[in-house]
């Protein structure tokens, strides 16, 4: 999901390794060095990828990929998309990117390509052996799809993720067409077995939180409801999202809001609002608020509770020290 305050309002307002053998041990002389039979493990990866290929698989628009050989040249106009093909350890192939893309640093020192409106006419020079693109290129740009193909380059469309299995199937597909699909299991099985540990000190908690989540700010106020990453991820660490009745990316009124009563608020726009705790603090009729009245409101790095890729744990391991200190506290 693109992190900026522009893509909210539009989205809104609108809209993831020998050999042992048996004999005799020859003797090497003191001032010689024993030969090195130590197998090449990066060239050998570098082999059994290649030999992967051809893969064939349907990604998230229906449509049936044939992707002959290993790429090696990949744009990605998808920051989540981004984030997972350095997490699969092929970010050194990627020679465009979106404009949006910021993590790792590394992506920041590629070529950007666009967005929502991609530089067609700069792709198609760069000329990557695959272009991963989102269901929103798809949609609105399906002839500039097109042309990508024709030229040579094997198209790959995302869609949406809204859950943890949405995240872990959108990782497996970029792996099959990348020929990292043990990478992409290692870090998958990561994820699950980090947010297991989490769900099981969880268990401790006997008095649920009610926690409103902010992902914009006055006046336009919006949270996510049902269906979202920010309540998969409260409902993992045993708290209550204060606007569970709701579906997707919702706003609500101030008056909706107090009403509801949150122990805690979570903001997700501390990337371009300073000092958001402060500024929710300060809102005139809301001093009877439990979070209010308690100073506990928190500032969370948005990537890590929207995008869905690999840091997705992590802001499932913040929410839970922000929001239950004594559980899970260091």
């Amino acid at each position: 999901m693109m992190k900026r305050w522009g893509l909210f309002s539009l989205m809104f307002v609108v809209g993831m390794v020998l050999l042992t053998g048996c004999g005799t041990k020859e003797e090497t002389p003191a001032n010689q060095s024993a030969p090195d039979n130590t197998p090449d493990t990066k060239a050998t990866s570098q082999a059994e990828e290649a030999l992967a290929f051809p893969v064939t698989f349907t990604d998230d628009v229906g449509r049936e990929v044939t992707i002959e050989e290993e790429p090696e040249t990949i744009i990605s106009v998808q920051t989540s998309n981004t984030e997972i093909l350095y997490a699969l350890g092929v970010g050194d192939r990627l020679i465009g990117v979106s404009d949006y893309c910021n993590y790792p640093p590394e992506a920041l020192e590629v070529q950007k390509v666009g967005g929502q409106d991609m530089d067609a006419e700069l792709v198609m020079t760069l000329l990557p052996d695959v272009a991963f693109v989102t269901k929103y290129h798809f949609d609105k740009h399906e002839d500039i799809l097109k042309q990508f193909e024709e030229v040579g380059i094997k198209v790959v469309v995302t869609g949406s993720a809204a859950s943890f299995d949405d995240a872990y199937q959108t990782m497996e597909m970029i792996a099959t067409a990348t020929g990292t699909t043990d990478k992409a299991e290692e870090i998958i099985q990561d994820m699950k077995d980090r947010r297991a540990a989490v769900e099981e000190k969880a268990k401790e908690i006997t008095d649920k939180k009610k926690v409103w989540v902010e992902v914009s700010p006055a006046p336009d106020i919006f949270t996510t409801g049902k269906n979202t990453f920010m309540h998969e991820m409260l409902e993992t660490i045993n708290a209550t999202n204060a606007a569970e009745d709701q579906d997707g990316w919702v706003k609500l009124s101030e008056e909706e809001i107090v009403q509801l009563n949150p122990d805690v608020i979570i903001t997700t726009y501390g990337y371009y609002v300073d000092n958001p705790a402060e500024g929710v603090l300060a809102r005139e009729g809301w001093a009877e608020v439990n979070a209010i009245k308690n100073e506990q409101v928190f500032d969370v790095d948005s990537d890590t509770v929207t995008r869905p890729g690999p840091r997705l744990i992590e802001g499932v391991e913040q929410l839970a020290k922000l929001i239950y200190p004594e559980v899970f506290g260091e």
